[in-house]
């Protein structure tokens, strides 16, 4: 069997893998030509659309970019189609870093994509510099995935304003979402009542002193489609009709701490927060 049958029916059976977090990201424009979407059932978590809104405000081309807690690699995939000079993936998933791996070596990027098998440091940032991080849905599960010692709500909410803030060390732009709820367990709230202007409040406070929140991201229903746009008076209300993940903000802060480098391109004039 040909080295890249054998590849591409090994990614297959690891992204069908059933475990926490599985069949969780849409597939990288990398690997279509090669796997297409035809044998994978992923629930939508659009991707796509997040990433749309993201590369309105942030050009990845030449610039190093961090992926916490990047499961199968779809934004750090997609940094480098779209031009980004490197890409640090970090994952404490074996399967998905497994994936990972195997794509490289199928699409021979293993110069531009390291592998960091392992949860991200959050108490101990590695000293380094990056021109863009993206965080998506993770410091919702401290006290799960990792920091096992958190016991409760609040101490999750300081260390999660903590992680946050000790980030606008090492990188200069952030794109940033969470969960509602602790643990991704709708009996543990973070939010008494669950709403977006919560967590907007919560998190637009908690990082002022070390983050300028450029844009704040929110999924609108345009006809049969999903579309982020910027926080406005109408869709900051919870519509429970999108779903729980619908309803999750995607915040872009602009870090206050690291001196702004002349590579890194930022649309000033969309900036209005």
């Amino acid at each position: 069997m040909p080295q890249e049958k054998i590849l591409i029916t090994k990614l297959m059976s690891l992204y069908n893998t059933m475990g926490k977090h599985s069949q969780y990201q849409a597939i990288p424009s990398f690997l279509r030509p090669f796997l297409g979407n035809a044998c994978f059932s992923a629930k939508p978590r659009f991707d796509r659309e997040r990433l749309d809104f993201v590369l309105q405000f942030f050009n990845p081309k030449d610039k190093i970019v961090l992926d916490i807690g990047g499961n199968t690699g779809f934004f750090t995939f997609e940094m480098i189609h779209y031009g980004a000079q490197k890409v640090i993936y970090y994952e404490g998933n074996d399967t998905h870093v497994e994936f990972v791996q195997t794509a490289l070596q199928l699409l021979n990027l293993r110069q531009t994509i390291e592998i960091r098998a392992s949860y991200f440091p959050f108490d101990a940032i590695p000293k380094e510099s990056y021109d863009f991080t993206f965080l998506f849905n993770v410091l919702h599960h401290v006290g799960a995935d990792f920091n096992h010692q958190v016991k409760d709500r609040e101490e999750a909410k300081k260390l999660i304003i903590r992680y946050l803030n000790n980030l606008s060390k090492i990188t200069q732009v952030l794109a940033f979402q969470m969960g509602f709820c602790r643990k991704g367990d709708r009996n543990l709230p973070l939010f008494a009542n669950g709403t977006k202007d919560e967590m907007i409040r919560f998190i637009v406070e908690g990082i002022q002193d070390f983050w300028t929140v450029m844009v704040i991201g929110i999924p609108e229903k345009h006809q049969q489609e999903i579309v982020y746009c910027p926080l406005n008076s109408q869709n900051i209300r919870r519509d429970d009709s999108l779903g729980e993940f619908l309803n999750r903000p995607l915040f872009m802060p602009r870090s206050k701490t690291m001196k702004r480098g002349d590579k890194l391109e930022m649309d000033q004039e969309r900036t209005h927060l």
